[in-house]
């Protein structure tokens, strides 16, 4: 009976995967294609940066919108209904709809992204029984979809076949994503949520104290800069890249998927060393490595240094974001709206500043527009800073108290 058990959480282990290599392909082939669908449907960089705000915006609404569908629909049914929605979308963004429509495809397209991130997220921390080395595997699959999606789409422009081939590519690869959706296993899943309602009606009140705590919002604006980076590198860096002059297209989108790799990287770099050095440093050791790599690629103008800037943003970013979900963990105690609340302020971030660099790169160009990062970059040291103060300081007090 074990063996099957096994087996059977395995499988279920193995589709979420699956699911989200495919996730991360779709996040990343918007931004690889964003310049060939700028220049064929006549966007403005505003226009194109509210595209990917709409996105970011669906990825957030997808926190209450999921979670309700599930409680009326069941599980199987809504991610049914939410995964199906990706390769319908893109297939429809191929058509080059009129501006309001392909806003309506992005913003259901991240409604879809987030339902993803959830249903994930949730399963495999049921099946594993709350294991890092799980979570962390599920979301290297992430980064490793991320990495290949720009890396086929430059293969594929290059060899001349377009744009569309590669949503083409992504549509299959998410239906037949769906399709692994609909025929999974959701049992263990249910009667894990149905124990989680159980408990929360017989548990004493909610511990809030959070919302009086700085570092809990020290942290959360954090992350609105971090996420507010993390979506320009996604949506805007083959452009900006491509604008500087010294790389093709091709070698721009091919770029990305090397950022990306980096990430999965230091993601499992950063897993290991939070054993041995507290989440706080190793938050301020991220912000400064990849701030200097920022401003270095920023005023870089040789291909060479341009390219270790890249690695080094890549490695040093890769860590802040679930790093600081755990650094946040000891003042949410567990509370889930401690984790909406952090997580929406972090998504709000991940809509503004899209929106931000693509209305300034119409009026100053994308090149000068992405200085705007280096503030964000710049912003996210000093929280880390005052972050790792207010941790070594409340630990100091322990020491002496002890």
């Amino acid at each position: 009976m074990n063996s099957e058990q096994n087996s059977t959480t395995h499988m279920i282990f193995v589709r979420c995967c699956f699911g989200y290599a495919v996730s991360g392909m779709a996040v990343l082939v918007i931004g690889a294609i964003l310049p060939s669908l700028m220049r064929e449907a006549s966007l403005s960089y505003a226009l194109a940066g509210g595209a990917l705000s709409m996105m970011a915006i669906g990825n957030m609404l997808a926190s209450f919108f999921f979670p309700v569908l599930v409680q009326n629909l069941g599980t199987r049914l809504s991610i049914t209904l939410t995964s199906f929605m990706v390769p319908i979308c893109y297939f429809l963004l191929t058509l080059l709809p009129n501006i309001g429509l392909i806003y309506l495809i992005m913003l259901a397209a991240g409604i879809a992204r987030g339902s993803i991130t959830i249903i994930n997220n949730m399963t495999v921390n049921v099946i594993s029984h709350s294991s890092a080395k799980s979570l962390n595997l599920l979301h290297c699959s992430f980064a490793v979809g991320a990495f290949l999606a720009p890396f086929i789409t430059a293969l594929l422009i290059g060899n001349g076949l377009g744009w569309r081939s590669a949503m083409y590519m992504i549509v299959v690869l998410s239906f037949a994503s769906a399709c692994s959706y609909a025929t999974m296993d959701y049992q263990a899943t249910e009667q894990s949520a149905a124990g989680s309602q159980e408990a929360s009606r017989t548990s004493s009140v909610e511990d809030r104290s959070f919302l009086k705590n700085f570092s809990f919002y020290c942290i959360g604006l954090l992350l609105f800069f971090y996420l507010g980076t993390e979506n320009c590198i996604n949506g805007w860096f083959v452009t900006y890249l491509q604008n500087t002059g010294v790389m093709s297209e091709t070698f721009a989108t091919t770029m990305v998927s090397v950022t990306w790799l980096t990430i999965m990287i230091g993601r499992l770099v950063c897993a290991s060393l939070s054993k041995r050095y507290q989440k706080s440093t190793l938050t301020l050791i991220n912000t400064i490595g990849g701030g200097v790599c920022f401003v270095i690629l920023l005023f870089a103008s040789q291909l060479p240094v341009i390219t270790i800037a890249l690695v080094g943003l890549g490695f040093f970013l890769a860590g802040i974001y679930p790093t600081c979900i755990a650094d946040a963990g000891q003042y949410t105690k567990g509370s889930a709206l401690g984790m909406s609340i952090l997580t929406a302020i972090s998504a709000l971030g991940g809509i503004v500043t899209p929106q931000l660099i693509g209305s300034a790169a119409d009026r100053v160009g994308i090149l000068a527009a992405f200085g705007i990062l280096a503030l964000n970059a710049g912003v996210m040291i000093v929280f880390a800073l005052v972050n790792f103060l207010k941790n070594h300081k409340s630990a100091k007090r322990q020491t002496t108290a002890a």
